[in-house]
């Protein structure tokens, strides 16, 4: 069995239903269930006896020990952390709290938890945190890409409350011999993904009539990578990665912001076009640009092609068409998660229990 952590998230759920349709080892998936993390997307799991659900708070030492003692994993996937670096921005409590200390919170559970085991069990058991390329700060135009030696420099709340964890991580590495291993991606997108991330506000904003926002003048290059080629790195790293290592997991598909929205306006006037033929770029509007927007992220992925043999199996055009024609065909969810009706299922389900 596996421990996997933020399974109901965008990554972490995806993650957990590409493990169970690929394979047959069990899983056990906490979750605090935030306002990102939606059970219902673990709904195909519900009569599947390999899914153990959780809900409990990485922060919570007390809960992690019990889930080690009860389910001894052989290994951790960490994927439990706050994400969207405007919320950072308006407060960044939250990320220290979830990022910060709970990654300490796991970590010394994970790490009491393989003091008891020996022999085969404990040299095999391996704890990987899921991080990102944000940390590495901003590229200018020509900068060669991050690669996993270049130097931290996180601009944000988020950004610097991962490269916390990821330096807590090293030392727990470094320090007491835990077999750690640390992925550093770049932007992910695909089906499930909280509507707050620039691909799935646009759609849903487009078939809504609504504006559509873009930072400054849409400048802005990030890498973009399929999260279920991000799945399948992070299954190779964990089968194949070197304790202590990390590596970069990327798309090989740096677009603007701007670039990005267009192509995706491009997909819905083929596959859901508006009424009168209107364009959907004609919703297009800039806004004011946040504070210290990062200009340009880009990954090298070198290591893990070379090292472990993973490359991506989607270009930015074929994942791109899956996710607009994912998120057509599943209105029902993306209603659930804008309504909100999706936290009274929750509470229903998942009320404490007194």
């Amino acid at each position: 069995m596996i421990l996997v952590t933020g399974g109901a998230g965008f990554i972490g759920a995806n993650f957990v239903l590409d493990w169970l349709r690929d394979g047959d080892e069990p899983v056990v998936n906490a979750d605090k269930l935030t306002y990102a993390g939606n059970a219902e997307t673990l709904a195909p799991l519900s009569s599947d006896e390999r899914h153990v659900f959780v809900r409990e708070d990485i922060c919570d030492r007390a809960a992690m020990d019990a889930l080690f003692s009860t389910y001894k994993p052989r290994a951790v996937v960490h994927f439990a952390a706050e994400s969207h670096v405007d919320r950072s921005i308006h407060g960044p409590g939250e990320f220290v709290q979830t990022n910060v200390v709970g990654t300490f919170t796991l970590l010394e559970a994970a790490r009491a938890y393989w003091g008891t085991l020996s022999g085969a069990e404990r040299d095999a058991f391996r704890f990987l945190h899921v991080s990102t390329d944000e940390v590495f700060g901003s590229l200018g135009p020509a900068d060669a890409a991050f690669s996993e030696v270049t130097a931290y420099a996180p601009n944000s709340p988020y950004s610097a409350s991962k490269a916390a964890s990821d330096h807590f991580v090293r030392a727990y590495h470094h320090t007491y011999g835990l077999p750690t291993l640390t992925t550093n991606c770049s932007n992910n997108y695909g089906p499930y993904q909280f509507p707050e991330k620039l691909i799935p506000l646009t759609l849903i904003n487009a078939l809504a009539g609504k504006r559509l926002p873009v930072y400054g003048d849409g400048s802005n290059v990030r890498d973009w990578l399929y999260v279920g080629d991000h799945c399948a790195a992070i299954r190779t790293v964990l089968a194949r990665g070197t304790p202590g290592e990390t590596y970069n997991i990327g798309g090989w598909n740096e677009k603007k912001n701007i670039e990005v929205v267009r192509t995706l306006c491009a997909l819905l006037d083929e596959l859901r076009p508006a009424a009168g033929g209107a364009r959907y770029e004609s919703q297009i509007e800039f806004v004011k640009d946040r504070p210290g927007h990062d200009q340009r992220y880009a990954i090298d992925a070198t290591k893990i092609e070379r090292e472990l043999g993973w490359r991506p199996a989607e270009t930015f055009e074929t994942g791109l068409r899956k996710t607009v024609q994912w998120y057509l065909d599943h209105a029902a969810w993306v209603q659930g998660v804008t309504s909100g009706s999706y936290r009274h299922w929750i509470e229903k389900h998942y009320a404490p229990q007194s």
